[in-house]
C-alpha cells in the first residue's frame, strides 16, 4: 500500500504539462518511509515497499497529466465556507469548456446537513459561483471557484457573509469612494500528530521571541517552503498577494493580499486560505488561524486590515482618516464582536495590541487599535491600519463593516464631539 502525503515540506506548486519544469529533488526530511517518489507538482507519494513502485509511478503520471491536448473539458473546484464560519469545503465538477467569468458556470448544491448548515430533512444548499481563479494544483485551464451559499428559495444562509458585503459594496456612496483593502493574514503551522507549533520541541519551548521575525536559518525559520509554495501558487492563481514574511512567534507566518477593491478583498483572502490549506495538507502540517495558539509570552495571530477610500488618498485625506477613526471609535464594540472568535485572548494590551475593551489610535504605534503610518502623516493623505481583527476573521464581514462605518454611517453631532475630545482629534 501507499500513502499520499508530503512530509518533506518541499511543495512545488504550479501549472504542469508541456510548460512545467522538473522540480528539484529535495534532500528534505522524510519520516518513517523507506522509499519516496516525487511528482513535478510537489505531490509526493510515499511507498512502503518495492512492489508498489510501478503503481506509484503510474499514479504520478496521472496526477501530472495535462488534459488540455485531449479534451476541451475542465475541472472546476467549487469552494465555500462551512458551518463554523471559518472552515473551507470544496468539491469538483466537470465543465464542458474553459470559462472566463463566474456567470458562465452553473449553480450547484451540496448536503448542508453534513457541514452544519442545514437540517437533515431539508439539507440542500445551493452554491452560487462568484469568483474564478486559476487552479495551481491541476494547472491547465482548470479553475478554483469561490462560491457563496443559498437556500433553494434563493435566500442567503446565515454563514453567507459575502451576500451582505456585496450589498454594502454595491451602494453608490461606497462605490464612488473606491475602497482599497490590504489584508495581513497571519497563521501558525502546527505539527500534525502532537498539535504543537512547527519547529518547537515536542512538549517544550524554543528560546524567547526576538530572533524569529523575518529570520533566516534552520534554527529560527520553520516552514519557509510552505510559505514560498503558497506565495507562488497564489501568484499563479491570480490572487493579489503582495508579500510574505516570518512572524514574531516561531512557526508563525504572514502574507499580505492587496490592494484589493471592495468585495474582491474577501474573495482573494478566502481563495488564498484555501490554497494554503491544500499546501499544508500535502505537507502533512496543520494550519491554524487561532488568534492565540500558544498561551504565555508569545505573540498572537491577527489579520491587520489596511484601508483607504478615494477621499483618504487625495490631498487633505488625513482629515478624512481622522473622521473615519472617530466613527470607528464610536462603533468599537460592534467591530470587536465581528472581528473573530477568541480575539479576547489576543487583544490583551501586550504583544503589539491594545486591550479589547479600549479604543486608541496613534502614528506608527503598533500598540494601538488603529495605526497611521509616518508616510501618511507626512504627506497628509494615505490609509489607516485596523489592528483589531483576529487571524480567523471573516474578510467579507470586516471589509464591509469598515466601509459601512466610515462611509455610510453618521454619528450624532453630540457623540462625535465627545469622541473627538476623548481621542484628541480635530475633525
Amino acid at each position: 500500500m501507499a500513502q499520499a502525503v508530503v512530509p518533506a515540506m518541499q511543495c512545488q506548486v504550479g501549472a504542469r504539462g508541456r510548460s512545467a519544469v522538473p522540480a528539484r529533488q529535495p534532500a528534505g526530511r522524510v519520516w518513517g518511509v523507506r522509499r519516496t517518489a516525487r511528482a513535478a507538482s510537489g505531490f509526493k507519494v510515499l511507498a512502503l515497499g518495492p512492489e508498489t513502485t510501478g503503481v506509484i509511478q503510474r499514479m504520478q503520471q496521472l496526477l501530472d497529466m495535462d488534459t488540455t491536448p485531449f479534451t476541451d473539458k475542465i475541472i472546476a473546484e467549487y469552494i465555500w465556507v462551512g458551518g463554523s464560519g471559518i472552515d473551507l469545503r470544496s468539491k469538483s465538477r466537470t465543465i464542458s469548456k474553459p470559462v472566463e467569468d463566474p456567470s458562465e458556470l452553473p449553480k450547484w448544491n451540496y448536503d448542508g446537513s453534513s457541514t452544519g448548515q442545514a437540517p437533515g430533512e431539508d439539507s440542500e444548499v445551493i452554491l452560487y459561483p462568484q469568483a474564478i481563479f486559476k487552479d495551481p494544483f491541476r494547472g491547465g485551464n482548470n479553475i478554483l471557484v469561490i462560491c457563496d451559499t443559498y437556500t433553494p428559495q434563493g435566500e442567503p444562509i446565515p454563514t453567507n457573509k459575502r451576500h451582505m458585503a456585496s450589498q454594502i459594496f454595491s451602494d453608490p456612496k461606497v462605490t464612488a469612494q473606491v475602497p482599497w483593502f490590504g489584508i495581513e493574514q497571519e497563521y501558525t503551522l502546527m505539527q500534525r500528530d502532537v498539535n504543537w507549533p512547527l519547529g518547537w520541541p515536542v512538549g517544550g519551548y524554543p528560546g524567547p521571541q526576538g530572533p524569529y521575525y523575518c529570520a533566516v536559518g534552520s534554527d529560527k525559520s520553520f516552514g519557509r517552503d510552505i510559505s514560498d509554495a503558497h506565495y507562488k501558487a497564489c501568484l499563479y492563481a491570480g490572487i493579489e498577494i503582495s508579500g510574505t514574511n516570518g512572524e514574531v512567534m516561531p512557526g508563525q507566518w504572514e502574507y499580505q493580499v492587496g490592494p484589493s477593491v471592495g468585495i474582491d478583498a474577501g474573495d482573494h483572502i478566502w481563495a488564498s486560505r484555501y490554497i494554503l490549506e491544500r499546501i499544508t495538507e500535502q505537507a502533512g502540517v496543520v494550519l491554524t488561524l487561532d488568534p492565540k495558539p500558544m498561551q504565555g509570552d508569545w505573540n498572537g495571530a491577527g489579520c491587520h486590515t489596511n484601508y483607504s477610500t478615494l477621499s483618504m488618498r487625495e490631498d487633505g485625506g488625513f482629515d478624512v482618516i481622522k473622521k473615519a477613526i472617530l466613527n470607528l471609535s464610536l462603533r468599537h464594540d460592534l467591530h470587536i464582536a465581528a472581528y473573530g472568535e477568541g480575539n479576547e485572548r489576543r487583544l490583551t494590551g501586550l504583544h503589539e495590541t491594545d486591550s479589547i475593551s479600549d479604543f486608541s489610535w496613534g502614528v506608527a504605534n503598533r500598540g494601538c487599535s488603529i495605526r497611521v503610518g509616518r508616510e501618511t502623516e507626512a504627506k497628509g493623505k494615505g490609509y489607516l491600519e485596523d489592528r483589531r481583527p483576529a487571524s480567523n476573521m471573516d474578510p467579507y464581514t470586516v471589509t464591509a463593516l469598515l466601509a459601512e462605518t466610515t462611509i455610510l454611517w453618521e454619528p450624532t453631532l453630540e457623540a462625535e464631539a465627545l469622541a473627538a475630545k476623548k481621542l484628541a482629534l480635530k475633525v
